[in-house]
């Protein structure tokens, strides 16, 4: 089995993988127009049983995984048996097997399906990127035992996944989930030492300074700014980008802050008013859903839809779980502690004696999602970065940063469905319109935000 190996660098993301034959770079700029995904193949409902053949074909196939082989003959009888939800189970297996086996599962598919993905742009940087991009954007069913199939390819790489897998009750859409190339964070809280497999290792309780402390990080630079009553924090998106997940103390708050580099996403969730017997510990897991980073709770092995907020998995999804957040401001260092004088900025070290590089992604994201994503909502560019807001009365809304932005500056009004935004340092931050009352509010990647909020309304200037 030729498994995507993970960097064991604490600096890697999400994104870093080995496998020439699952090299996810990306799939479209915004400067292009998208890829029309053909008519979804016709396929039995997700209830269905699969034909015995399929069933015969999975269980050699996964016989093979644990010998470090791919089966040919039963990858051939999984095509022939003509079930395109099976492509599901294909997918997976280009996600972890070599470029010598590409051309037998790419095969697959398209004899699964009936449509070849040679006209896809994403299909000459990836194939497997292709794959799954075609699967999403059909919204193609999965068959009754997917998620106990998946787990037989999953569990070889990441053992500790093994809770994720074993609760039949989750609300996991396991079709979406992929892996992101790195293990999972199960370090205990405070500990400061990386993974010895690789990981994207949490920051807890990080060491911070007052805003002249913070001199070493160019004024120019984004921090992604909190506030919590009389104080303000701000975290610099190098920092983010390498640990993408922070256990922190602010005012008299407990909070956990994933940062999503793959959908540009800075949350912030109080952890501390959950009911649950122990606070969460959030933590990174090493897997993805439509190209976000899926996070769970240390203590329960909980996993969380790191979007929204709410336990989908575990006990915390038993209790009905779904995390309170807060706005994040994102703002330059310059116009932030001018905004805040008395903002503390975490430490140039992080606390733990480690040396930051000032852009640790070099671009990485610059030319479209790297990895699946399915069809993009068209109203506005891929990657155009939204600051979208839940309203009390569940309605979303999208503002596009880039405009709204300008239209403040300019003194204008940028007030849609009752939310107005007002400038926080060259940042947004969103309030109700009729009383002037906080909002959450937060950044993310268009295709991220729409893909959460399908019906969002969109803000024009």
């Amino acid at each position: 089995m030729s498994a995507c190996a993970s960097s064991g660098d604490a600096s890697t993301s999400d994104a870093v993988v080995d496998d020439s034959s699952v090299s996810v770079a990306g799939v479209e700029s915004n400067r292009t127009p998208p890829y029309l995904y053909p008519v979804a193949p016709d396929s039995p409902t997700a209830a269905d049983q699969s034909p015995e053949l399929a069933v015969e074909a999975v269980d050699r196939l996964s016989l093979g995984f644990e010998i470090g082989i791919l089966d040919f003959g039963a990858v051939t009888l999984l095509a022939e048996n003509g079930d395109a939800r099976h492509a599901w189970y294909v997918s997976d297996m280009m996600r972890f097997f070599g470029s010598g086996e590409g051309d037998v599962l790419v095969n697959a598919f398209e004899q699964l399906t009936g449509v070849s993905i040679a006209d896809d742009p994403a299909s000459e940087r990836s194939s497997w990127l292709s794959v799954t991009n075609h699967l999403i954007a059909w919204d193609t069913p999965d068959y009754p035992n997917y998620r106990e199939d998946k787990s037989g390819i999953f569990l070889l790489v990441e053992p500790e996944w093994e809770p994720f897998f074993s609760d039949a009750d989750s609300a996991i859409d396991w079709r979406y989930i992929s892996w992101g190339g790195v293990l999972i964070d199960d370090r205990e809280l405070g500990d400061t030492q990386g993974c010895a497999n690789g990981c994207i290792p949490a920051l807890d309780d990080p060491a911070v300074t007052d805003s002249a402390g913070g001199d070493w990080y160019p004024d120019d630079a984004l921090v992604f700014g909190l506030l919590e009553g009389e104080d303000a924090l701000a975290i610099p998106k190098n920092i983010a980008e390498v640990h993408e997940m922070f256990n922190l103390t602010l005012g008299d708050r407990r909070l956990g802050v994933p940062y999503c580099t793959l959908c540009g996403s800075a949350q912030a969730y109080y952890t501390d008013n959950t009911g649950a017997a122990e606070q969460p510990v959030l933590r990174t897991t090493g897997l993805l859903s439509r190209s976000n980073k899926v996070m769970y709770d240390l203590r329960t092995s909980s996993v969380f839809d790191t979007f929204t907020g709410a336990a989908i998995s575990g006990p915390l999804q038993d209790l009905d779980l779904e995390l309170e957040q807060t706005t994040i401001v994102v703002s330059t260092w310059g116009e932030w502690k001018q905004q805040h004088p008395d903002t503390s900025i975490i430490a140039e070290d992080g606390g733990i004696g480690r040396s930051y590089s000032l852009d640790p992604l070099a671009g990485r994201d610059d030319d479209g999602p790297i990895f699946a994503v399915g069809s993009v909502d068209d109203r506005l560019g891929t990657q155009e970065v939204v600051v979208g807001v839940i309203t009390d009365d569940d309605v979303a809304v999208a503002f596009p940063s880039g405009q709204a932005s300008a239209t403040v500056a300019d003194g204008g009004d940028v007030t849609l469905a009752g939310v107005t935004l007002l400038a926080d340092g060259d940042g947004l931050r969103a309030v109700d319109a009729d009383t002037g009352d906080s909002l959450v509010s937060h950044e993310s990647f268009w295709f991220a935000w729409s893909q959460f909020h399908p019906d969002t309304q969109l803000w024009s200037a």
